[in-house]
């Protein structure tokens, strides 16, 4: 398992040792000193408790990995509602929290931001909204078109110096093709060909891209940020069309990292930005002994959030969360790899390059050790 560590930090206490939770049992260590709230919408409708209850059994995994006595996890249940937000926010200040993880949604952040702003505690939340990021609010999730660099860069190592580019027509595209094409533009590159698709266009999106190969325009790479949602639709017809990542090289972005993406084969030797999987898999691991099943992809960042928590818990009081430690340069390596948060309350990433394969990815090209080593992209 590899365990979250900050720069000078020791390795985690229970990390290689033989206790194990119990299905349900939870850790807060309720007399710790340093007390930590979690927000969450416990009790909320539908899907979102389940996330919920593995986000807060992840950072209770963090809490026993550590074996910090010193540290208390506090669970607050924002009922997945601005107003419940709020109300556990301020719980959580009357019970001392000296750092609010989460909460989950958007709204929910920018509500309980509210309360924390006013009390003076930071917040690491779980939003990939980066309008809710900032000025004492912290967004550990992965956040849309940071990893487009990360695969442009590798690309144009490679020779690719072409793109088409097939875009849905969602936000998430949007977002992921402004970073393109930056990206591309500094690189010294070109996109002369460009289609976007939604559900109702996507065979004429397609062609679009097909006619523009068949007249002979130079293409060495097709850009392709699509996710679990469209790829088991678009890559067959992308295959019909004679377009394949065996003839032009596919790159995607995170969306693409999901169980059973190389089922499609279209899209097997595609390349794509994301944690090297080795992190996941000792965590998921580990979670299904401690709690029994597979974690949701999200749980790994309640084990990382709380695990950046404790880490900084060895500093005085009053000096543990502050401003200059929570965005300062050490490396922080959690379950995905490298992460740190920076001033505007985003976060930076250091991710691997996977290449699609029959059965599980492979990594081409490894995460960096350090950020620093991370600018040599």
């Amino acid at each position: 398992m590899i365990a979250a560590l900050f720069s000078g930090c020791g390795a985690p206490g229970g990390g290689g040792g033989g206790n194990i939770l119990m299905p349900g049992e939870m850790i807060t260590n309720a007399t710790g000193s340093v007390k930590v709230a979690l927000l969450l919408p416990i009790s909320a409708p539908g899907s979102a408790s389940a996330v919920a209850k593995a986000l807060k059994q992840a950072a209770e995994l963090a809490l026993f990995d550590f074996d910090n006595p010193n540290v208390s996890l506090v669970p607050k249940d924002t009922k997945g509602t601005p107003a419940g937000a709020q109300a556990a926010a301020q719980s959580a200040v009357k019970d001392g929290a000296e750092l609010i993880i989460g909460p989950l949604f958007a709204q929910e952040v920018r509500a309980a931001a509210q309360v924390a702003r006013s009390a003076g505690i930071p917040m690491i939340a779980f939003s990939s909204d980066e309008n809710v990021a900032g000025n004492g609010v912290y967004l550990l999730s992965f956040l849309a078109g940071r990893d487009v660099p990360r695969i442009v860069s590798f690309a144009m190592s490679k020779g690719k110096r072409n793109f088409a580019v097939l875009v849905p027509q969602t936000a998430y595209g949007r977002i992921a093709e402004t970073a393109f094409a930056k990206a591309v533009a500094s690189g010294g590159g070109a996109a002369p060909v460009r289609a976007s698709f939604s559900t109702a266009n996507m065979p004429d999106a397609v062609q679009q891209i097909a006619n523009a190969v068949k007249s002979g325009q130079k293409i060495d790479a097709l850009f392709l940020p699509a996710g679990q949602e469209e790829l088991p639709q678009l890559a067959p017809q992308l295959a019909s069309a004679g377009i394949t990542s065996a003839k032009i090289q596919f790159i995607g972005t995170g969306q693409w990292d999901y169980p059973n993406v190389g089922r499609q084969q279209a899209l097997v030797g595609g390349w794509y930005p994301a944690p090297d999987p080795k992190g996941w898999n000792g965590f998921a691991q580990r979670y299904a002994k401690t709690y029994g099943g597979t974690p949701p992809r999200i749980a790994s960042l309640g084990y990382d959030a709380m695990s950046l928590a404790v880490s900084l818990s060895q500093n005085p009081q009053g000096q543990r969360y502050t401003y200059s430690q929570l965005t300062r340069s050490s490396d922080f390596a959690g379950v995905d790899g490298l992460v740190r948060l920076l001033p505007d309350g985003t976060s930076e990433r250091g991710l691997a390059v996977l290449e699609v394969r029959p059965g599980a990815p492979a990594v081409i090209s490894p995460a960096p050790r350090s950020f620093t080593s991370a600018s040599s992209y």
